[in-house]
C-alpha cells in the first residue's frame, strides 16, 4: 500500500498528466443509510472521483450550509460517530488501496477520541488527509506533530478574507494540498466569479507550493469547468448531496442506497467528463 501522502500526490500528479483538474467530491459518512457509504465511495472513484472528502457526522458543522448539516443530521440520528467513519474506510480499503481519502470535518470529535488514538486509528485504516475546520495553522498544535509522524496530510482552508499572514502560514505547514473556499459563508451559497478565483489563486501560490482545490458555490457542469481552467482540483459538496436526496425522496428505506448511489456517480460522472475536456491545448495553470 502506498504511503497516504503518496496517494494524495499521485492523484494529482494523473490529473496534470492528463491536463485536467482533479475531481474532489464530498459526501457525509453514513448519508442516506450507513450501508450506503462504502459502496457510494467506489461507485464515485469509477465515476472520475481522484480524491474523496468524506465527511463526520457532527452536530455543530458551523462551515456547512443547510444540505450538508442536513446529511449530517440523518447519519447522526442512525448513530453513525468517528469511529463508525474509520470502520468505513478500512472497509473501502479492502477494495481499494489507491484512491486517497480526505476526512473533513470539526475538533470535537477528535477531541473526545483523543488525538493521538486518533491518529493511529485514521493511519491504521488508511486515511490520507484530514482537514478539521476548527484547527486552524494558529491552533494545531501538537496535533500536528502526530499527523506527520503517521503520513497523515494536514489540509487546510483559505478564503477570500484570508490574509497574507494566514496564507504563509498555512503555506509553511500545509502537506497534500489546500482547499480554497471561493466564497464568503457556508457550503452550497452564492455564485462564482472566476476571474475573482483566479486572481485570489495567484496570491495563494506565491506563498503555497502544493495544488490547490476550489470549492463552495460549484453546482453543475459549467461552473467545475470554469473553476477546472484556473484550479488544480474541483471540489463538490452541497449538489452532489442534494441530487442524492432529491433521488431517494419518498422512496422506502431498502430501495435508498442504491437509488442514491445510482444518482450520485451518474451526476458527478457529468461533471468528470465536463473537466476533462475543459482546458484547451496549451493551457497552464497559474
Amino acid at each position: 500500500m502506498a504511503q497516504h501522502t503518496d496517494r494524495i500526490a499521485a492523484a494529482f500528479a494523473r490529473a496534470a498528466q492528463e491536463k485536467r483538474a482533479a475531481l474532489i467530491p464530498y459526501i457525509a459518512a453514513g448519508n442516506p443509510l450507513p450501508a450506503t457509504t462504502v459502496p457510494l465511495m467506489l461507485a464515485l472513484v469509477k465515476a472520475g472521483a481522484d480524491v474523496l472528502e468524506l465527511g463526520t457526522p457532527f452536530s455543530d458543522p458551523m462551515a456547512d450550509g443547510p444540505v450538508i448539516q442536513k446529511a449530517a443530521e440523518h447519519a447522526i440520528a442512525q448513530g453513525v460517530g468517528l469511529r463508525h467513519v474509520l470502520e468505513m474506510v478500512a472497509e473501502f480499503r479492502t477494495t481499494d488501496t489507491q484512491t486517497p481519502i480526505v476526512l473533513m470535518g470539526y475538533a470535537n470529535p477528535i477531541e473526545r477520541m483523543g488525538q493521538q488514538q486518533f491518529t493511529e486509528q485514521a493511519a491504521r485504516v488508511g486515511i490520507d488527509g484530514i482537514l478539521t475546520v476548527d484547527y486552524p495553522p494558529e491552533e494545531i498544535g501538537e496535533f500536528l506533530n502526530l499527523l506527520e509522524k503517521h503520513d497523515i496530510a494536514p489540509i487546510f482552508l483559505l478564503a477570500p478574507t484570508s490574509t497574507e499572514e494566514r496564507i504563509k502560514a498555512v503555506g509553511k505547514i500545509a502537506r497534500g494540498y489546500v482547499y480554497y473556499v471561493s466564497l464568503n459563508g457556508v457550503t452550497g451559497a452564492g455564485n462564482l466569479d472566476t476571474s475573482d478565483v483566479a486572481t485570489r489563486l495567484k496570491g495563494i501560490r506565491k506563498y503555497v507550493n502544493l495544488p490547490v482545490g476550489v470549492g463552495f458555490g460549484i453546482s453543475d457542469a459549467g461552473s467545475a469547468q470554469r473553476i477546472s481552467l484556473v484550479a488544480d482540483a474541483v471540489v463538490i459538496g452541497s449538489k452532489l448531496i442534494d441530487t442524492m436526496t432529491k433521488a431517494c425522496a419518498g422512496m422506502p428505506e431498502q430501495l435508498q442506497s442504491q437509488a442514491a448511489i445510482d444518482a450520485g456517480s451518474s451526476w458527478l460522472n457529468g461533471i468528470s467528463k465536463a473537466i476533462a475536456v475543459a482546458r484547451p491545448a496549451g493551457h497552464v495553470v497559474s
